[in-house]
């Protein structure tokens, strides 16, 4: 009889522990975060950068978190299982690269309310659903004012991957400087439609040479028109990271991005319960951007590039300002104005400038 409240007593004490010991656990749980890849790792380019990027994350958060990736994952149905997948394996956070990743991101979001998603270069947000992309165009203007100091014929390439806003705000970015710097300068244009093929990649940069191209853009993500760029004896613009160790007397300059900070960021807000959806868009001034520029530049134009760079980091150059026209002369957006994020974000029209028309 006596040694019953004893035994209650130690029931609860048990109890206490386990309660401890099980928050302990959870407390000490390392949030798990998951990212889904559009190529290969071995990219060398787009896909690459991201997994720099996870790697930065992994360093810098240690034990307080686990990461995974799946590499090569189609836009459409496979991305939408791979998504899916992961949030019932339950991850915590999921980073989805690549723009077609858009819908089946949105839709695994909200079958899933307690997983947070973050889409690469969307525009679809929700309560557990943000979005990031880096200003790539403010990089393509200073290799547009480079490509209009270098070219001699007049001719710049664009390989390009499909005809989404992104690509085009890009393109368009570089024919505002040609049309600044080297008037009457032409942007021709080849669409891949894919991210990474390098074998369609190199068959483009060669079609584009052909034509009298003499600097090559591009925005897919292998080092293929690099390379041909090279063998050809033209300059390029590397794209996503920096690619001139692939044509080292044909790169110009490459519009490197750097996911790390961004990935460190929104997964410490995660950790700390402060995360909230939000569309991110990092450029020069938060080194989400950066353009390490050749040696095969002459000085003079590298410090002018410098400049501009300067410039477009402090905001006294804000690239899509008014007045600016689309290629058939209707005024889009008025003298002193600037373009919004929004206007950015769904831009589907060429600027002056542009002959080439974008594929419907």
């Amino acid at each position: 009889m006596h040694n019953r409240p004893l035994k209650k007593l130690l029931c609860a004490v048990a109890a206490a522990i386990g309660l401890s010991a099980s928050l302990t656990a959870a407390a000490a749980d390392p949030l798990k975060v998951g990212f889904v890849y559009i190529g290969p790792i071995g990219d060398h380019g787009w896909t690459y950068q991201h997994e720099q990027g996870r790697k930065e994350l992994a360093e810098k958060l240690g034990s307080q978190i686990t990461t995974n990736y799946v590499e090569n994952v189609a836009e459409g149905a496979d991305a939408e299982r791979v998504i899916r997948n992961m949030a019932k394996d339950k991850y915590d956070l999921i980073f989805t690269t690549s723009f077609g990743y858009m819908n089946p991101t949105v839709k695994v979001a909200k079958q899933f309310p307690k997983v947070t998603f973050e889409h690469a270069t969307g525009y679809k947000q929700d309560k557990n659903l943000g979005t990031y992309l880096a200003r790539t165009y403010e990089g393509r203007y200073v290799g547009g004012f480079l490509a209009a100091k270098m070219t001699k014929t007049k001719k710049i390439g664009y390989v390009a991957s499909f005809p989404i806003p992104e690509v085009i705000r890009d393109i368009n970015a570089i024919q505002l400087a040609l049309n600044k710097y080297n008037p009457g300068t032409e942007i021709k244009v080849v669409w891949v439609n894919s991210w990474f093929d390098p074998g369609k990649e190199a068959d483009a940069a060669n079609a584009l040479i052909d034509q009298g191209v003499d600097v090559v853009f591009q925005h897919t993500d292998s080092p293929a028109p690099i390379q041909a760029a090279e063998r050809r004896g033209v300059y390029a613009v590397g794209y996503a990271s920096d690619m001139a160790h692939f044509g080292p007397k044909a790169v110009l300059t490459s519009i490197v991005n750097d996911w790390g900070p961004h990935y460190v960021q929104a997964t410490q807000s995660v950790i700390d319960h402060d995360w909230k959806p939000q569309d991110y868009w990092g450029g020069l001034k938060e080194g989400t951007v950066e353009l390490p520029i050749s040696d095969l530049v002459p000085a003079s134009v590298k410090s002018e590039a410098e400049q501009l760079i300067a410039d477009i980091k402090s905001g006294a150059l804000q690239l899509f300002t008014g007045p600016i026209k689309d290629q058939a002369g209707v005024e889009k957006i008025p003298a002193g104005a600037s373009a919004t994020t929004a206007e950015l974000a769904s831009m589907n029209y060429y600027v002056e400038g542009m002959k080439a028309e974008i594929p419907k």
